[in-house]
């Protein structure tokens, strides 16, 4: 989950990793550091905490050189200290690495028996070190490089440069991402092409097993076996500009903002403007061929992915199974013919859901991925790709991503429904229709602050939140109480409202507030009569629905937030903006770091 940069530059080399680490630090924040070379010599700034702080040290003392390696850090191995801090490295080499090695115990055993003295408690030293080695008994530094690659086990993104060799950096990928980019006269490797994107457009991707050795006029690849390979240049479609806060007080408030926009971009990308029909485009398969959806995800990508289970089997009559990413593959389930895999993910670069597309392969069953990021290994690994056009998400918390993932599975199962027939033309289009509601409706939902903020009042102050939903809405439930732990850290746990009485209703009395996901539709008398479960024993509900359902529910509710009526298909996307705009104000009125909260990274690259 660490993001890793290298330059070889025409000029000093350390603003270039410090500008190009800002954009990776949704990738980790626990430290960051980097190395360049100094009139052949490594030097290093390295700080604890955000990078920031590596910014302060180097306002402090500069760091000359113009090729150099920089390191934002997820801790995995070792405290988030300043000796654990990236870049690691002797005398003779540094490296900076995203990933685990998974054999790091018994190579630093190896290497202390040789002499190796380990200064972190990182498995990342173990690289730098059995390099050293390697160069010690009098390899070149390509020849050292390679020889270590063959004796790791695990997931690694790796950059390193070289004490007197001031115009070379190798690089290599196995299980987490690499990119390489082509300058005028200079070279980039990135943990993605979003950290080179005002550097150059020009990009090359590694494979895993690859290894590269970039000079300032261009880059060899080889494979695990150490044959020189091919590896094309794109020109990547990644924004170079900065992105800002836009006026607003957080990333994640201006990208709560960007909902209308978000989801209405995507269905322009969905939906055919003369038709009004739901389009596929990039599918590159046949719809009506597809007897059962396998789904796939983590965490928020989960969530929506589970309320796209709801959605296809309701609109096209198939059975559709949903899987945590990282539990998939060791369930290792039969993948019957006609299976289409679905992996949702915002960065395509989460390494479970990897891990679940490789087994999808294995068991030759074709994929489509639903993700954010076109370039992305996911999207470049599967057989279709369905793109949220959500633009680059810089807070850690995933909203408006999560609402265009909604919106994409929404059309998948309209268009799947279609092509088998169980969509008939009249229903078709009243669900198109809602849909294109969705996203001034949802600048509807934006704009009532002051019930937010009534909500966020009362949950402030909980120890535990309990949130309960039924049918696809119970997936609004598990976003609201993920958002609510993520960035508030507030206790809160999600339950489908008919579960309440089978446990969960022990835990409610007056000081654990309920929030009901409660839309009209078929299942609102359900969900309406556990709330009045939930009211008889003290629970303090608030109610998330529209003027009807509140009009029905205010008597027991302490707060109604009332929401525009829409079509109970569309509700799950237009319920999941109230959540995550509560959970946003609560985290606001207790002072947390709503952009970067502790322990989190956005994109979680190891297992």
């Amino acid at each position: 989950m660490c993001g890793i940069v290298g330059v070889i530059g025409n000029g000093p080399a350390a603003p270039v990793i410090l500008g190009a680490l800002q954009r990776l630090e949704y990738r980790g924040y626990d430290s960051a550091g980097i190395a360049t070379l100094v009139n052949g010599h490594i030097e290093r700034r390295r700080a604890e905490g955000k990078l920031a702080n590596l910014a302060a040290s180097l306002a402090r003392t500069a760091l000359a050189g113009s090729t150099g390696i920089g390191h934002t850090r997820w801790a995995t191995h070792g405290a988030p200290t300043e000796r654990n801090a990236h870049p690691h490295g002797t005398a003779r080499v540094s490296i900076v690495h995203n990933g685990i090695i998974e054999n790091h115990a018994e190579l630093r055993a190896e290497l202390e028996r040789e002499g190796q003295e380990f200064t972190s408690e990182t498995d990342t030293e173990t690289v730098a070190q059995l390099v050293d080695f390697n160069l010690r008994r009098g390899m070149t530094p390509i020849e050292a490089a390679g020889a270590a690659f063959g004796r790791l086990h695990g997931a690694y993104a790796l950059a390193m440069v070289f004490a007197g060799h001031p115009e070379l950096m190798i690089g290599a990928q196995f299980g987490a991402p690499l990119a390489v980019g082509y300058g005028q006269h200079e070279m980039f490797l990135g943990s993605d092409a979003l950290a080179l994107a005002p550097l150059t457009r020009r990009v090359a991707y590694l494979r895993d097993g690859d290894w590269t050795v970039v000079t300032r006029e261009g880059a060899a690849f080889f494979d695990a076996e150490g044959a020189e390979v091919t590896r094309e240049i794109r020109l990547s479609s990644v924004a170079g500009g900065g992105v800002g806060k836009g006026g607003y007080r957080h990333f994640m408030e201006k990208e709560l903002h960007e909902h209308p926009a978000v989801i209405g971009d995507t269905l322009h990308r969905m939906v055919d403007p003369a038709s009004r029909a739901v389009m596929l485009p990039g599918l590159a398969m046949d719809p009506a061929a597809i007897e059962r959806v396998s789904l796939v995800g983590c965490g928020g990508a989960y969530y929506a992915a589970l309320a796209g289970r709801g959605w296809i089997e309701e609109v096209a009559r198939i059975p559709a199974d949903i899987d945590v990413a990282s539990e998939f593959r060791y369930r290792a389930p039969p993948m019957a013919a006609g299976t289409l895999g679905v992996l949702v993910s915002q960065s395509g670069e989460t390494a479970d859901t990897l891990a679940a597309l490789k087994y999808l392969r294995h068991a030759g069953t074709p994929v489509l991925s639903v993700v954010n990021v076109a370039e992305s290994t996911m999207a470049r690994e599967s057989d279709a790709v369905l793109q949220t056009v959500a633009g680059p998400e810089i807070a850690v918390a995933s909203t408006k991503a999560f609402t265009a993932q909604l919106t994409v599975l929404a059309c998948l199962a309209l268009g799947i429904g279609r092509a088998r027939g169980t969509l008939h033309a009249a229903r078709e289009a009243e669900l198109t229709a809602a849909l294109l509601q969705v996203p001034a409706a949802a600048a509807l939902v934006l704009e009532d602050t002051a019930t937010i903020q009534r909500v966020a009042e009362r949950l402030m102050v909980a120890r535990d939140v309990l949130y309960l939903g039924r049918g696809t809405c119970f997936a609004i439930a598990l976003e609201g109480a993920l958002k609510l732990k993520e960035i508030c850290y507030i206790h809160a746990e999600a339950y489908a409202a008919g579960e309440m009485k089978h446990g969960p209703i022990a835990l409610i009395d007056r000081d654990v507030p309920v929030v009901a996901i409660a839309p009209s539709g078929p299942l609102f008398e359900k969900t309406a009569s556990n709330l009045q479960e939930a009211a008889a024993r003290g629970g303090q509900l608030i109610v998330l629905s529209d003027a009807e359902g509140a009009a029905k529910l205010r008597r027991i509710a302490v707060e109604t937030m009332v929401l525009p009526r829409v079509d109970p298909f569309v509700a799950p996307i237009l319920y999941a903006i109230a959540v995550q705009m509560i959970a946003y104000q609560v985290a606001v009125l207790k002072g947390t770091d709503v952009d970067q909260p502790r322990n989190l990274a956005k994109s979680v690259t190891v297992e």
